[in-house]
């Protein structure tokens, strides 16, 4: 198996610590940034930062749905980790300051599939999930900068 990345990148017009703020903010701020692609979302432990379990289905392509069930850690300061405990998944959030505003990069690595199917996956997921996640950031962007 391949490991697979996907990555996308924004610079936004707020501090890091608000703008970290909001995305560790699970039980409320977090909901409001998820485009059509991500459904039954739900809180089942914690709710701000490390220690926090949240579920999801990311619904990639029209026949890709993935269930997720991450575990969110603060390895080190600025970022964050969702690792599904359904499938290989992990998801890293690093929020850095930017010229008075900050960067935020959404790295997605997982274990693709073998075969063509893999090189299929490996070819066009990455574009996918990066225009996913920034329409995430389009989302942070506007609830954190004023």
């Amino acid at each position: 198996m391949a490991q697979v990345e996907a990555t996308t990148e924004r610079v936004i017009a707020a501090g890091p610590e608000d703008v970290f703020d909001a995305l560790a903010d699970y039980s409320g701020t977090r909901a409001k940034l998820l485009p059509e692609h991500f459904s039954e979302y739900e809180v089942r432990e914690g709710g701000d930062g490390e220690g926090t379990l949240v579920h999801w289905k990311l619904q990639a392509t029209s026949k890709r749905v993935r269930d997720c069930l991450l575990e969110v850690t603060e390895p080190t300061d600025g970022e964050l980790v969702e690792k599904d405990r359904n499938s290989s998944m992990v998801t890293t959030w690093r929020v850095t300051p930017a010229d008075g505003k900050s960067r935020v990069v959404v790295t997605t690595v997982w274990n693709g599939a073998q075969g063509i199917g893999g090189f299929f996956e490996k070819a066009f997921a990455p574009k996918g999930l990066a225009r996913i996640y920034d329409a995430v950031l389009v989302k942070l962007a506007a609830e954190v900068e004023q």
